[in-house]
């Protein structure tokens, strides 16, 4: 295993001493310890996944893109949310002699109690959507018209939230609405809160409205920057801890590992469009017949293969941020 490779903007894994939970991309310490206060430090890495298996081949710049994206939006959105400060200089003196892992792809959070429900919104019918819909006419409980076909535009758009599974275990799509609520009353009892049906039901609704609120505004911004958000994942929690109540948009927001993005200009309706992502590894390991049931490591990733995934990255971040990329 790589711990901290820093060359020409790639890298792996960081190091820091301090506790740390590792996903497929970010690397989270608990520096609260070191604030004073429930706090995170989140390290985006250049490490990718595809079909749920991470590769031993970082992508150039990936973090970077991922943390300044976040923050563009962030500040865009102009929502409630858990980012104290992406910058450096105003980070804790024990953490400046970790500067070379951190520039550009780090933020420090407060932690908040996250739901526990990824809030997924839909504008355009595609990928498990569309598996479900093809199989019993409907994305989670949302009846659709019968006539839609890949890419088709979702007008308006529809909250489908997930279950929100452990670090490494797959998020399941939640078919029946009482179900979700059910997962909210449970989650509520364990926390030691009193939450009835009714109230958790309020819950969602209110969930369901800052989501698609969220994704409607972003959708309508990025289309004028010719990008089109087909769907995106948004974590959503609560406040009880620092006085007042309220939610709090947290983790990464409309990336383009959190959302699939589609050229405008390219867009057509009834096939599938290409998305500025991990695609190129994707359809890279599709043509070696790879998948995770295969029982063999993932293979290596060619030069032009990461080289493209970076630019897509790249190309995204500066058409939505109308900013050139310079790291």
């Amino acid at each position: 295993m790589i711990l901290v490779k820093i060359d020409k903007g790639v890298m792996y894994e960081s190091n820091l001493p301090y506790p740390v939970v590792r996903g497929k991309v970010r690397d989270n310490y608990d520096i609260s310890e070191l604030m004073g206060f429930p706090t995170l430090l989140i390290v985006a890495t250049d490490r990718v996944s595809a079909f749920d298996v991470v590769s031993g081949d970082p992508i150039q710049y990936k973090g970077v893109v991922l943390t300044q994206m976040t923050l563009f939006w962030l500040e865009y959105l102009n929502f409630s949310n858990h980012l104290l400060t992406a910058t450096i200089d105003y980070y804790p003196k024990e953490l400046q002699k970790y500067r070379d892992q951190l520039m550009g792809r780090s933020m420090i959070v407060r932690i908040f109690n996250i739901f526990p429900l990824e809030c997924i919104v839909r504008g355009y019918l595609t990928g498990s959507g569309k598996e479900d819909y093809d199989e019993i006419g409907k994305v989670d409980w949302h009846e659709l018209p019968k006539w839609l076909v890949e890419a088709s535009e979702i007008d308006p758009p529809i909250f489908t939230p997930s279950t929100k599974a452990e670090i490494g275990k797959h998020d399941k799509n939640i078919y029946m609405r009482d179900d979700a609520v059910s997962i909210l009353v449970t989650h509520f009892s364990k926390k030691d809160f009193a939450c009835s049906k009714k109230a958790a039901s309020d819950l969602l609704e209110e969930l369901e409205e800052i989501s698609i609120y969220l994704y409607s505004k972003a959708a309508v911004y990025a289309e004028n920057r010719g990008i089109i958000i087909a769907d995106t994942k948004f974590e959503l929690a609560y406040n009880v801890t620092f006085g007042g109540s309220g939610f709090i948009l947290c983790d990464e927001v409309l990336t383009p590992d959190s959302s699939r993005f589609w050229s405008k200009d390219q867009y057509k309706e009834g096939v599938t469009q290409p998305s500025f992502d991990k695609q190129y590894v994707r359809d890279y390991l599709k043509s070696l017949g790879w998948s995770k049931k295969s029982g063999i490591p993932m293979p290596k990733l060619p030069e032009d293969v990461k080289e493209k995934t970076t630019e897509k990255y790249i190309q995204a971040y500066e058409m939505l941020t109308g900013k050139k990329f310079n790291f």
